[in-house]
């Protein structure tokens, strides 16, 4: 990992802050690159606890996307770890890793080019803020530039969100340059509580458990009941 390539990345992040921009001055997908990584992803904690995909590649089939959408669908894996522990998460290789630590999502990680792992989290002072993951498609840990890059990485875009959006930063709401990854799941559940009459929370159990059990990428499913191609009631799984 050339330092230039590091200086260069770093210098976009200090070029964002001083003209007031956010991380849309940036590409995830060139950001993991330089970093030596094959693809990134940022989740903002909620004031619920939950993680929203902020700032990643566009496409939902894409590495980090697809990675992020199978922990929320599953409710685990190294992200939500990193989340929960406060601690950073590194898999060499997810192929190895014993398989009672992440029993459904290691499955589903296998079926795609991901092999290793790194969640960084983010916190506010002892305020979880939030999670960079990081994924590689070949096994191997990260090396100690590599690790220091990405730490020192994680530091600075969360000083940069702060910088640019605080406020909304500290009450869940996205700022500029970025956009809720799964604003369509949200919409979606929106529709299954009003139609079965379930508490919001409810009917996005209810949606992610449908993906899961139809082994359907979550998006879909959200998008199939936007659009009236998909009804459950209350006997669907």
């Amino acid at each position: 990992m050339p330092r230039a390539e590091i200086n260069t990345l770093f210098d976009r992040l200090r070029h964002a802050a001083r003209t007031g921009r956010g991380l849309d001055a940036l590409s995830p997908g060139a950001t993991a690159r330089l970093l030596g990584h094959d693809a990134l992803t940022l989740c903002l904690a909620t004031p619920r606890g939950h993680l929203e995909l902020v700032w990643t590649d566009n496409a939902a089939d894409l590495l980090g996307p697809q990675l992020d959408d199978l922990q929320y669908t599953l409710g685990e894996g190294p992200t939500l770890d990193a989340a929960r522990t406060g601690r950073t998460i590194t898999e060499p290789d997810l192929t190895r890793t014993a398989l009672d630590r992440w029993p459904q999502f290691l499955p589903a990680a296998a079926d795609t080019p991901a092999r290793a792992v790194v969640a960084v989290p983010l916190r506010l002072g002892v305020v979880p803020a939030g999670v960079l993951t990081v994924y590689r498609i070949r096994p191997g840990p990260p090396t100690a530039p590599q690790q220091e890059a990405t730490d020192r990485f994680a530091r600075a875009a969360l000083t940069l969100l702060l910088r640019t959006s605080p406020a909304r930063l500290l009450t869940g709401e996205h700022g500029p340059g970025l956009a809720l990854h799964r604003a369509e799941v949200h919409q979606a559940a929106g529709v299954l509580s009003v139609q079965l009459r379930l508490p919001l929370d409810q009917a996005l159990l209810r949606l992610r458990a449908h993906a899961y059990t139809h082994d359907r990428p979550l998006l879909d499913v959200a998008r199939d009941i936007l659009t009236h191609r998909l009804y459950l009631n209350n006997s669907t799984a």
